[in-house]
């Protein structure tokens, strides 16, 4: 199945690009359909061509395929309800953020340009079919360890990505977290000040 089954497009205040409207982040993956590989580098090269402060690119990822060492130990890294869902995904995601350069300076703009990064590769690879969740509960050191020995390649965010899956398949309580309606804070308590 390559769109998700439920109609979850957000209802807006003002029209916004039918791609931000219908991104969503679902927890019921495919378990068995492997990753699109072609659709994969499509979202990491969106994800390379996000804006960055001086175009330093302070991001990393560490990609790990369903059924490889890689994707196990990531698993192995959520927390909590984590990981009663993410290990369908075809693909779990490692989002490091290099929050100093090679040379020791502090890059203060690193986790906002990670972010960026990201945003781009949700949104391309939603265009393209696929779904992505983003995840903070993981063990940090943990993911620190499999990033290797570059402690200023900090693990930020886990993703998991693939095509959407089958809700009754997830726990009761994700169930219903899965078709609950889609709310967010209204927009005039969002923007603080214009003028």
């Amino acid at each position: 199945m390559s769109t998700p089954a439920l109609t979850r497009t957000a209802e807006t205040t003002v029209p916004v690009l039918d791609i931000l409207a219908e991104r969503w982040s679902p927890r019921a993956f495919d378990d068995a359909t492997p990753i699109d590989e072609e659709k994969l580098a499509a979202a990491l090269e969106a994800a390379r061509w996000a804006p960055s402060a001086n175009n330093t690119q302070p991001w990393r990822f560490l990609v790990g395929r369903r059924g490889s060492d890689l994707h196990a130990r990531i698993h192995d890294a959520l927390l909590g309800f984590n990981q009663a869902w993410a290990g369908n995904a075809a693909v779990l995601i490692v989002a490091l953020a290099e929050e100093v350069d090679a040379q020791g300076t502090p890059l203060s703009h690193a986790l906002y340009d990670l972010g960026q990064a990201v945003a781009h590769l949700s949104v391309q690879a939603h265009a393209d079919g696929l779904v992505v969740h983003q995840m903070s509960g993981f063990d940090r050191s943990a993911l620190q360890q499999i990033a290797g020995a570059e402690e200023r390649l900090v693990p930020t965010t886990v993703i998991a990505l693939g095509e959407f899956g089958d809700v009754s398949s997830l726990p009761e309580a994700l169930q219903e977290r899965e078709v609950a309606p889609r709310v967010r804070r209204a927009l005039d308590e969002t923007v603080l000040v214009s003028a």
